[in-house]
Parts: C-alpha cells; structure tokens; sequence
C-alpha cells in the first residue's frame, strides 16, 4: 500500500458485519514496499523445502549377466544376455538404449533437495504480501471475490476465534459477504491434470480467504472444513499461505488481537521491532510513485546535468549498388529503372512475336495481357450490360406514356369535331404539304400553294405525263441542303428554286389526293 492511499484508522466489525466503533491505527507494516520479485524468488526456494529424496534403485538394470561379444560379428558391441534356450539370450544389456536396461544417470538420493534462504530476505518478501494484501486492486486482480466486503483490510472482533461449529463460520461469512469467494471454490473444483492423479493428489481447487487469529479457541475447528478457507497463528505467518503461487493479493481476514500485534512483530521505520531482535521495517524506494511528476518538478531538473550529446556518424553508402541511397539522392530514380525494365519486357515480346510469326505459332498471352484483356471483357460486358438496362428503361418509359397520349389525341379529334367537320377536314389539308414537303424552308411557303393550286385544276390532263419528275427532282432538295452551312450566303439564294420546285411538283399531281384540293379550295375564299 502506497503512503498516500493509506488510511490512518482502520475500523473493527462485529461477526454480525455491524461496525462496533473502536478504531485500530493502520500498523506500519502496510506502508511497506511491494516487491513481487522478491516474494516469487523467496516463495520459490521455500516451496523446494517440503520436497523428500528419491532415486530408482541402483541395481536396476544391471541384475543379469551380460557381456560383449566384441568385434568383427557385425553387431552392436552392447553387453549381450548369455545362455540359450530363451528368447532372451544375445538382447542388449545394461545401457540405457536396450530394453530391460537402466536409466540414464539414475537418480541419487543426495541431490541438493533443499534451499536456505536469507532471513532478512524472508521477511521482506513476508512484509510485502501483507501489504499487498490491503490493497483492494491487487487482491481483486488474484481473482478474489471482495466487491461486497466493507472495508480492506477487514477486522473483526476476537469473538470469531470462540467459533467451534462449521455452521457458525458458514454464518459468518454469508454475513460478512465472504461467501461469494467461497462459491467461487466449490465451482472450481476440476480433476488434476498429469500424473497426480494416480498420488493421491486427484482434485485442484482455487483458494479462498486466509483468516488470521491471534489465539486459537476453536477456531481451527469451525473453519477447517469449508473449502479454499485457511487458518494460520499471527506470530507464525507463512508465505506460501500469504502469497500462493508466488502472487502478492490474497484475500485475508483478521482477528482485532491478532492485527493489533502487527507493530509489535515487525515495527516501524522509527522503532525497531519488539519480538524480532533488531528488525526495522524496508524503507520504500520512492516516497511519491507519480513519476512523471517528478521528472517535471524544477527543484529535480535544476540539480541535473545536461544529457550527454552523442555524435552519430552516418554510414556512406555507394549509390551505385545501394538502391534506397540513390533514391534518396535522385528520387526519378525509381522511375528510370522501372521504364527500363518495362521496355526491355516489350522488347523481349516483341522478338518473340516475330519468332511466333515465322514458325506459325501463337503466343500465349503474358500475365499482364491476360489481365489486361480480361479486364476488357469485364468493361465490356458491364457496358452492353448498361445499355440494355438503359434502353430497358426506355421501353418501359414508352411504354407507360401512350394511354395518355391516347386520350389527348382523342380530346383534341373531338374538339376540332365540335367545331365543324369541314374545319378538321380543312387542318388535316394544311398538314399536308408539311408532310410532302421534304426542305427545311418548304413548308414556311405553304401559304403559296392554294394560290397556284387552281391552275393544277385546269392543267389536269398534263398532270400524269409529268408525275416522275416530281419525285426525281424532290431528292435533290436534301443533297444540296448539306452545303447550305457551308456556303451560308449563297444558301438563301438557291433555296428558292428548291422550294420552286417543290411547290410545282404538287400542282401537276394527278386528282388522287382529292381531300387537300378541297381543304386548299375551301381555305382561299376565307382568306
């Protein structure tokens, strides 16, 4: 616990999880630094020391005889089981290859089973677990289940060392909102993996809270039976209970007598501790953790030196043969290199294409073409495809619109019929030199036309001879037409003759179109 997240009082409960009122002073013990690497080194070496001797028999392997049977037999020269009469006579012996041989460099019993470890190191590592176990992240980040749990570290009053029955601690716990972690136990519960199941050593679990008490009463009893609890004396704490795994944070739950004797078993920085001779608590490296504070506070900045400047000399590379320093200094570089390339490939086909030529061969499209031209047909494909939606489209616009133009034709036809008939008959006679009329000009002239029109009444028998000609001279109308753009002055000029001729070429048609004489007829008194 960092020395300024530390509480100077600490509350007791009741077993009824209901705060008595009498405070405790956080001992100095909490206040001390958190090493993890101290406590998995020193949690290391002492869990070497419950270890017990083994080693195979010396004798194994070795309880037959064998010898060699030397060279020249073209076989192994491996000590060879002597007699006869069994199968087991001429097998390898004694080495660690054959069957029925001994092991590699077996085992000893005088292997260094056990570690000695420091004393002052021991503690440390012992002052650091407790204080890691006050701090609320660190307990929670070893999976223990204390969201519920009023205040850490959490003491209780010395009433719960009086406990004799299971059913008393259940309580309690349920109480004190323990349970949970409890639960978590019973739900862990799995078979080992590997041989230890075969030793006696079947089922794992995960660990519960550690309840430390300063007198037994019964304790012991009432606790010892639900799984992952544990139970140890203040006066002998263990690290393997404190830290398991070698992991500071373990959920712990103390007795009120038993954390009032903390200052006494380990000390403070100012006084020396009662019941260890001569032990002060570790001094903390950094008073303050927030680094970055300090590293910015000018009372730090100004006692420090300049850094030291280093001199870097830059490696000369040859550009000739080092592609990234010629890029560097002639960036087109790059883009020289690839035009080369690309017109030694063209080349390159190009030879072979005329090789192909003269063999009579195909060439098989390169990597490039073959891309190339199947990115082609896919344009192509989503062209055609484009077009006919767009014409798709088309259709379908068409297609809705004519009942509409229907009825308005209709509407118009009989607008003009409320008029008159000989009004109708007279429009349809006017839209019919528009139609017959192929000039541009042709048909601003029509108003011509009805006056010429009675002397084609009188030429009525020349009318035949001379209907070829009007359509052989209408065609020629369109081909001058083009070059009226062209020579725009003169255009004027000729149109005339075009439009004269066009006029002509209705007066000398024979009687058949009846409808337009009359409609002309009718028209010219009105005028």
């Amino acid at each position: 616990m960092s020395l300024s997240a530390a509480r100077p009082l600490i509350s007791v409960y009741s077993d009824k999880n209901e705060a008595l009122g009498t405070t405790i002073s956080l001992p100095a013990v909490f206040k001390a630094p958190i090493r993890p690497d101290i406590v998995n080194f020193v949690h290391d070496n002492m869990a070497k020391n419950h270890r017990q001797p083994y080693c195979v028999n010396k004798d194994a392997g070795h309880q037959t005889s064998a010898e060699s049977w030397g060279t020249g037999r073209a076989v192994a020269r491996i000590p060879r089981v002597r007699g006869g009469g069994t199968h087991r006579s001429g097998q390898g012996a004694f080495g660690n290859m054959c069957r029925g041989g001994r092991m590699f460099a077996p085992t000893k019993p005088w292997r260094r089973w056990h570690r000695r470890i420091n004393i002052n190191q021991k503690r440390y590592a012992l002052v650091s677990a407790i204080a890691a176990s006050g701090v609320p992240a660190l307990v929670m980040s070893k999976g223990h289940l204390v969201q519920d749990i009023p205040e850490l570290p959490l003491v209780v009053d010395d009433k719960v060392q009086e406990y004799s029955k299971t059913k008393q601690a259940v309580i309690f716990l349920r109480r004190i909102k323990a349970w949970a972690d409890i639960q978590k136990v019973y739900k862990s519960r799995r078979f080992r993996a590997g041989k230890g199941k075969m030793r006696n050593r079947r089922r794992i679990q995960r660990r519960g809270p550690l309840i430390i008490y300063g007198q037994d009463q019964g304790l012991t009893k009432a606790f010892r039976n639900i799984p992952g609890v544990d139970m140890i004396n203040v006066s002998k704490l263990n690290l393997l209970k404190l830290a398991p795994g070698g992991h500071v944070g373990r959920f712990v739950i103390w007795t009120q007598s038993a954390f009032s004797k903390l200052d006494d078993l380990y000390g403070s920085w100012r006084k020396t501790a009662k019941l260890k001779k001569g032990y002060n608590l570790p001094m903390p490296k950094m008073a303050n953790t927030d680094l970055s504070r300090l590293l910015k506070a000018e009372e730090i900045r100004s006692v420090l030196r300049a850094p030291i400047k280093q001199k870097r000399s830059v490696k000369k590379l040859n550009p000739l043969t080092n592609t990234p320093a010629l890029l560097r200094l002639n960036p087109y570089a790059a883009v020289l290199k690839r035009k080369a390339i690309l017109t030694s490939i063209q080349s390159r086909r190009k030879r072979q294409e005329l090789v192909a030529k003269r063999r009579g061969i195909t060439l098989k499209p390169t990597p490039l073409e073959a891309k190339a031209l199947k990115m082609q047909k896919l344009r192509r494909a989503a062209i055609l495809k484009a077009k006919a939606e767009k014409s798709k489209k088309l259709k379908d616009k068409e297609e809705a619109k004519p009942a509409p133009d229907k009825e308005s034709k209709e509407s118009k036809a009989s607008a003009k019929g409320a008029k008159g008939a000989k009004g109708a008959k007279g429009a349809k006679g006017a839209k019919g030199p528009k139609a017959s009329a192929k000039g541009p000009k042709a048909p601003g002239k029509e108003l011509k036309a009805p006056a010429k029109e009675p002397k084609a009444s009188d030429k009525g028998p020349k009318a035949p001879a001379k209907e070829p000609k009007a359509p052989a001279k209408e065609p020629k109308a369109p081909a001058k037409e083009p070059k009226a753009p062209a020579k725009e002055p003169k255009a004027p000029a000729k149109e005339p003759k075009a439009s004269d001729k066009g006029l002509k070429a209705p007066a000398k048609e024979p009687k058949a179109p009846t409808e337009e004489t009359k409609g002309a007829a009718e028209a010219s008194p009105k005028k």
